[in-house]
């Protein structure tokens, strides 16, 4: 009870902050499973589009963030497990550990998920190579759409290393699923994923 208290909360508290714009381009808001991938600036990425969704989308998605950060105090781990749902992954790699394994668990559940291949806050302009998560899930599950997600402006409202969201217009622009293509290597449809979310970004 406590937790959706908090996350209508946070939610209104998102989009006023924010203005919320969200615009489906190239999918409709449908009850389908998802990967939703997206640039990635700010702590506020995944709530923005997790606060974007319709409420029946959002009970069943599930954002990807970093246990090491999402585990620090009580209220992290109130936030990311209670609120959220989240799904966290270890950053650094064990040898006998699959990082994939609770996004695998996930979508073996019939959830969707929020992710940001990158797989690290960007400061700079222009995307960083994408990880290769994405596409090992593509592969794993072909069914699931795998749905780019541009964030306009979200660097503005809470910058690494600031602890304050600051209020800032900001936009989602939320694309047409892509799969991988038979024959394509992983290589490719990373550098194919990249460039779809550079042209969503620049309103192609």
């Amino acid at each position: 009870m406590l937790a959706k208290v908090c996350s209508k909360l946070l939610i209104g508290f998102a989009k006023a902050l924010t203005g919320a714009r969200c615009v489906w381009k190239g999918c409709n808001p449908e009850p389908k499973q998802r990967i939703y991938y997206a640039n990635h600036t700010s702590h506020a990425d995944f709530v923005l589009i997790w606060a974007a969704l319709p409420p029946k989308l959002r009970n069943k998605t599930r954002p990807v963030a970093a246990a090491d950060y999402w585990s620090k105090t009580k209220l992290h781990r109130f936030m990311i497990h209670k609120m959220f749902r989240g799904v966290l992954v270890d950053r650094i790699r064990k040898e006998d550990s699959n990082p994939l394994e609770p996004m695998l668990k996930a979508l073996a559940e019939g959830d969707s998920l929020i992710l940001f291949p990158e797989g690290t806050r960007n400061k700079e302009e222009e995307l960083l190579p994408f990880k290769s998560g994405v596409y090992n899930l593509a592969v794993a599950y072909p069914d699931v759409e795998i749905v780019p997600v541009w964030l306009d402006n979200l660097k503005r409202v809470m910058p690494k290393g600031h602890l304050i969201p600051l209020p800032v217009l900001c936009s989602l622009t939320i694309g047409e699923p892509i799969q991988v293509e038979e024959n394509e290597t992983r290589q490719e449809f990373l550098e194919r994923a990249r460039a779809t979310l550079i042209s969503l970004g620049k309103g192609e």
